[in-house]
């Protein structure tokens, strides 16, 4: 049967979890435009100090470059030795979780929200991300909802996961599939 769309009849579900109150939720917007985003500031430890300040959980030896954008910091815990690159985007409707040294490159995309296209109101669905110890997510790659990188698995540069990786195992393409394993060479 073939109905028809009917993105006037949206509404978020009634459980999304915001987190925060609007004046909260509207001072982190201008906080995350001014010190996240801002080119202008060239400090990691700013980026970070804010993030905490808004609820963000994260381990020493955190290193957050210019250009990241984080839309709820209250649903971010961050490991040890984690790192955003530029223009990585955080988009955090649900709690994601980075274990320790998991580095995420440059324009990466974790998306904690999708929509349901089989509801003709396109209605919203939200789940959380969770990225094990050890992880790297190349540049450009996006993580969708719901997803579980295992410990030390790799996210090719571009790649799309939209389903739960392998520990020590590399993963490429849109749908992202394994195409090999990762085996780290003794320090």
């Amino acid at each position: 049967m073939t109905s028809s769309a009917d993105l006037g009849s949206y509404r978020n579900p009634p459980d999304l979890d915001k987190g925060r109150g609007p004046a909260i939720r509207a001072l982190w917007f201008l906080v995350n435009a001014l010190v996240l985003q801002n080119r202008a500031n060239p400090s990691s430890a700013i980026r970070v100090l804010a993030l905490k300040l808004f609820g963000a959980r994260i381990g020493p030896g955190a290193l957050v470059r210019p250009g990241v954008n984080v839309k709820s910091p209250w649903h971010l815990t961050m490991g040890a030795n984690c790192w955003l690159g530029e223009n990585v985007w955080i988009d955090s409707l649900a709690p994601i979780t980075l274990g320790n040294n998991v580095c995420i490159s440059q324009g990466a995309y974790l998306c904690c929200g999708n929509h349901d296209w089989t509801d003709p109101a396109f209605g919203k669905k939200v789940l959380p991300i969770t990225v094990e110890d050890g992880v790297w997510i190349a540049t450009h790659a996006i993580i969708l909802p719901g997803v579980v990188l295992r410990s030390h698995s790799v996210v090719a540069a571009g790649a799309v996961v939209t389903k739960d990786t392998e520990p020590y195992t590399v993963y490429a393409g849109n749908p992202a599939v394994a195409v090999k394993r990762r085996d780290l060479r003794k320090r």
